[in-house]
């Protein structure tokens, strides 16, 4: 009786460790990850890729196609 609760005591210690470990490290992540800036203006040779020249029918075309 003596061992089974000692052995249930280390379990628990080691998953009550495990569980701050992974908690602390999900929060320096997200710490880390706050700072970053996702949406930068480029820098270098960008070029862009994307050009919106839809006249008046394909956008009234795409309204209801898409079913907005």
């Amino acid at each position: 009786m003596k061992r089974m609760a000692w052995d249930t005591l280390k379990v628990f210690v080691i998953f009550i460790a495990c569980t701050f470990l992974f908690y602390f490290g999900l929060r320096i992540m997200h710490a880390e990850y706050k700072e970053y800036h996702r949406y930068d203006p480029p820098e270098g040779p960008a070029v862009k890729v994307y050009v919106n020249e839809n006249d008046f029918m394909d956008r009234f075309n795409l309204f209801f196609r898409l079913g907005e």
